[in-house]
């Protein structure tokens, strides 16, 4: 390899590196923001917190990677022509072309990376991702009994406490319903303070109690009289420990083959023979239902015969005219037959609109595969997309560091992701086919990869105010000369 090559991919790998992981950690926190109620107040241990964290991480990698090409890229040719070491080497007679041609490689081959990472190991990290956080979600929170507020986040009991030293965790004025009989509030412990702790294998709940009564009523045992009584119990106690049994504090794994049939589960192949499979269903939907149709409701001339049999009974079924059928029923025949023809016509228009109810949510589920078969091949793209706007852009602006690199890469990575997510929502509401939607965005800054290309290698200054302050300066002369022109005055030499 040249020293040239080598000098070039140094000092692209170091911008892309640092960039690619400060925009991972930077959506990493977009999405503990999101989701930071369902992940605090339920004692997760850290590895499950890091298992998930890792996971997540692995699915942003398709919102990364292209923003970290694309800034890195801007930043390395930035830094090169501001230093002027683009132009020593132009000045040398190397073409830009040349100079990004290891880079180029770089990227073809990261794009095929993302490929290879998109279709195989993407849908295991969202499979690893959706589980676990949905069974985070669905554990259970800490106690967090509060003063003055019945706490029911235990089976079968409930709980309320009047004041609470938050210093000693000592409870003040204690309440506990205890339902786990089910026949309501017969069993009530009252204590005047206690405190409570769960064991460290969060399967019981200790509740010591102090100065307190436990109120329970019976029920009546032996045959009817005409006197009831109602029995019940009252123990007093100086001190009482409750052992209450704990469900649902600990984390508990859902197998993971419940989420398997999820889009972002599947790589190509599951991807193709799900779509292949849906689609041999939607048409078998739609087959039954038009011979259902056909035969229930536009055919159905048995039936009509039986209401004017004894008027066209001779009549052959080719030969029959609906009008000269009508004035030859008589007025109860015709009343009955047309009471039966609108029958008929709700039944099919509830049984149409039905049918395109389940078809249309068919088409959507369809489109939901075709999306993520298509997401596959964006990704690459889009890094392959975002070198050829962030290297001739960098060439053309001319300036390194965080400043300038950063405030274009958000604007043109904001640029391309309004365009696929307004696109993406056109395909899901079936607006518009897949193949347009989700390449639309693509598509539209692909000429401008090449435009910048075409200009950095012409040394255009496009990106330079004064070029721009000129042109103005020039326009400003141009009408001011016009003007004196039209009033008589002798125009200005431009």
């Amino acid at each position: 390899m040249k020293k040239l090559h080598l000098f070039v991919i140094k000092s692209y790998i170091g911008p892309l590196v640092s960039t690619f992981f400060v925009v991972v950690f930077v959506l990493l926190m977009q999405f503990l923001w999101k989701y930071i109620d369902d992940l605090i107040g339920k004692g997760l241990e850290l590895s499950v917190i890091s298992e998930l964290l890792l996971y997540t991480s692995a699915g942003l990698v398709p919102l990364a990677l292209p923003l970290a090409i694309l800034l890195s890229s801007l930043m390395t040719f930035g830094n090169l022509g501001e230093n002027f070491e683009l132009t020593a080497l132009k000045s040398a007679g190397i073409s830009l072309q040349r100079i990004m041609s290891p880079l180029i490689i770089l990227t073809i081959l990261m794009s095929v990376g993302a490929f290879y990472f998109s279709n195989n190991v993407l849908p295991y990290t969202n499979l690893k991702m959706r589980s676990l956080l949905y069974d985070v979600q669905q554990q259970r929170p800490e106690m967090q009994i509060r003063e003055g507020i019945f706490y029911n986040g235990i089976d079968n009991y409930s709980i309320k406490v009047a004041d609470k030293d938050h210093r000693t965790n000592m409870m003040y004025d204690i309440k506990i319903y205890d339902h786990t009989d089910r026949r309501g509030n017969l069993k009530v412990t009252l204590a005047d303070s206690g405190f409570m702790r769960i064991t460290e294998d969060k399967s019981h709940l200790v509740t010591t109690l102090y100065s307190g009564y436990n109120y329970e009523e019976m029920i009546q045992r032996g045959g009817q009289s005409q006197t009831r009584s109602f029995p019940h119990r009252n123990d007093i106690f100086g001190e009482q420990i409750l052992l209450i049994e704990l469900s649902g504090f600990d984390l508990q794994r859902t197998d993971e083959e419940a989420f398997r049939h999820n889009s972002q589960m599947m790589n190509l192949s599951q991807l193709e023979m799900t779509t292949d499979s849906l689609s041999k269903d939607r048409s078998r939907i739609v087959r039954e239902h038009t011979e259902s149709l056909v035969k229930s409701t536009f055919f159905k001339q048995e039936a009509y015969r039986r209401i004017i049999n004894d008027t066209v009974d001779n009549v052959e079924k080719k030969s029959l005219d609906i009008f000269e059928v009508e004035e030859s029923l008589t007025q109860d025949q015709r009343r009955r037959a047309w009471d039966q023809a609108m029958v008929d016509a709700r039944l099919a228009r509830n049984q149409i609109i039905s049918t395109k109810t389940n078809f249309d949510w068919k088409n959507k589920l369809i489109r939901r595969y075709e999306i993520e078969w298509h997401r596959k091949y964006t990704l690459s793209f889009a890094c392959f997309i975002f070198f050829f706007i962030g290297a001739p852009l960098g060439a053309i602006i001319r300036k390194g560091g965080l400043g300038m690199p950063v405030v274009v890469s958000v604007l043109f990575f904001v640029l391309y992701y309004v365009i696929d997510i307004s696109a993406l929502k056109f395909v899901r509401e079936l607006v518009i086919p897949p193949f347009p939607g989700m390449w639309i965005s693509s598509i539209i800054l692909l000429p401008l990869g090449i435009f910048l290309t075409y200009k950095a290698t012409t040394d255009s200054v496009i990106m330079n105010t004064e070029t721009y302050f000129n042109f103005y300066k020039k326009i400003s002369v141009f009408l001011t000369g016009l003007i004196r022109q039209y009033t008589g005055k002798t125009q200005p030499q431009i």
